[in-house]
């Protein structure tokens, strides 16, 4: 879901909690409208009855009938209204309801009190309308409005009421004519504004999300260009990116921000290209123009060698031969491999690849390496695992070579081992993977050289493992990895002091 999706469907929701949420806010609103209007005409009607009839009491103390009719005469034309005379503890005495109430019933006295307070004090906002029992349906409760009653005495005690005169404006529901009238109330002005209200803030939203979208819009799609185009060359701008123009908020420094970062970013990647075009260059001339004098230097002790092998003076000349001979050769496997390096590492190599059973090419490696580990005491040999064939493709001349850089690792740094002990290179297929093997006996290799076995140039302090192809160097287990990433395979190390070290190369199957 986009940005401006949730944005707009967050607004849309807004808008229709705060409709549903002013429709109640108008329901409520007309409600105590209605109870307001209601208690203000009961409380004036009261008024009239007791400004009119101040002696209600002694007047149904002469004839309860005649006064029960007089009340019902004052609410002939309110239906929906019914006139109560209550004694000083609440008992109805009197009523104009049809209902005939049981002997010595009684209205609660507290909200009587307060609908005579709110009409004494004339203070609205203390009460704007109060609620009290309706005798006729005791489980709702009605508007009301009271009067305190006294009798006629000599003495008159203002301080307690002798009865009270008590109003009730019945609300049984909403009638189908307040039913109108509500609708008709909240489906003209107020409706018509809430309407109103909505599309402003909806058109409002609508512009707010196209303002703060679009810088966010072309940002992304800067970001996207320069996913896909990398730092090889200055990317175009997308074309959204020409048609807003530069601004001085937070997304005009943001995307500002992100085109100088970009351009500091393709300004070093170039630098960096240039300085591993030069590394790879020079290691690789380096290389070639150390082959020939390296090639010759061999060439001449080795016939020095050969001279001085009869002549048993030239004994101390011989063994200086040795050193400078086997040194000359290891320096001459370095220059070779880093070479190679250089040539793997060159964006422009491309692999050679051919369908092949790995199998019948690691046989043939193992023969071609048995007898150089028969000279250490040591014994090869290959065993393939499951019945199906490992094949995979692979470039060969690179293929041969890891696992030939394996090998020698394994042969150089087993030579101590027991002369039962194995060198055992395995091959097999796993699902779409082939995997192959190279497990020695040797003395394995300490847990915290494990993740820099594969650093080039590394190597071990102890010198425990295969920790360096190519004479020592460091750079055998370098050169495998290069070869593996190529082929799109992944090569690991598992060792343990003591009990030798098994290499593991996983290749895509064919």
């Amino acid at each position: 879901m986009t940005v401006r999706l949730r944005l707009a469907l967050t607004v849309f929701l807004t808008g229709l909690v705060t409709a549903a949420g002013v429709i109640a806010t108008v329901a409520i609103a007309f409600q105590r409208f209605e109870h307001e209007s209601t208690w203000q005409r009961a409380d004036a009607f009261m008024a009239r009855v007791t400004a009119r009839h101040d002696d209600l009491l002694d007047q149904h103390q002469r004839d309860p009938q005649a006064f029960t009719e007089f009340l019902r005469s004052l609410v002939l034309y309110e239906p929906d209204t019914q006139l109560y005379l209550l004694d000083a503890a609440g008992t109805v005495l009197a009523s104009t309801g049809s209902v005939q109430l049981p002997p010595g019933f009684r209205v609660k006295l507290e909200p009587v009190r307060q609908a005579v307070d709110a009409a004494a004090s004339g203070d609205r906002r203390r009460a704007a309308y109060v609620m009290g029992d309706d005798p006729e349906h005791m489980d709702d409760d009605a508007v009301i409005a009271a009067r305190a009653l006294r009798r006629a005495v000599i003495r008159p005690d203002d301080a307690a009421a002798a009865g009270w005169l008590y109003l009730v404006c019945r609300k049984e529901g909403l009638p189908a004519r307040r039913l109108q009238m509500f609708g008709s109330t909240l489906a003209g002005p107020a409706l018509g504004a809430v309407a109103a209200l909505i599309a402003l803030a909806t058109a409002l939203a609508a512009w707010i999300i196209v303002a703060v979208t679009r810088p966010l819009q072309v940002l992304s799609e800067e970001v996207d260009s320069a996913a896909r185009l990398g730092f090889q060359a200055a990317a175009a701008a997308p074309p959204a990116a020409a048609a807003v123009p530069p601004s001085d908020d937070e997304f005009g420094r943001l995307r500002h921000g992100f085109q100088a970062l970009l351009a500091t970013l393709r300004q070093q990647w170039d630098e960096l290209r240039r300085l591993d075009h030069f590394r790879r260059e020079s290691v690789s001339n380096l290389s070639h123009d150390l082959r020939s004098p390296l090639t010759a230097t061999v060439a001449c002790l080795e016939t020095l060698e050969r001279r001085w092998g009869p002549d048993a003076s030239r004994d101390d000349d011989r063994r200086l031969v040795e050193v400078a001979l086997r040194n000359t050769r290891n320096a001459a496997a370095l220059v070779r491999a880093l070479g190679d390096l250089a040539l793997l590492d060159e964006p422009a190599f491309r692999l050679r690849p051919m369908r092949l059973d790995l199998g019948e090419v690691l046989d043939d490696i193992a023969l071609r390496f048995a007898e150089r580990a028969a000279k250490v005491g040591l014994a090869l040999r290959f065993e393939q695992e499951g019945p199906e064939p490992p094949v995979a493709e692979v470039d060969v001349e690179l293929f041969e070579r890891a696992v030939a850089n394996l090998l020698d690792n394994a042969i150089k740094f087993s030579a101590a081992a027991h002369a039962a002990e194995a060198i055992v290179l395995t091959a097999g297929r796993h699902g779409d993977r082939v995997w192959v093997s190279v497990s020695d006996p040797g003395p394995g290799i300490a847990e915290g050289e494990l993740p820099h076995l594969f650093d080039r140039h590394y190597r071990g302090r102890e010198q425990t493992g295969p920790t360096g192809g190519d004479e020592g160097k460091g750079l055998g287990l370098a050169i495998v990895q290069r070869i593996v990433e190529l082929h799109r395979g992944r090569v690991a190390v598992r060792s343990e002091p003591g009990r030798g070290t098994t290499v593991t190369i996983e290749l895509p199957s064919a």
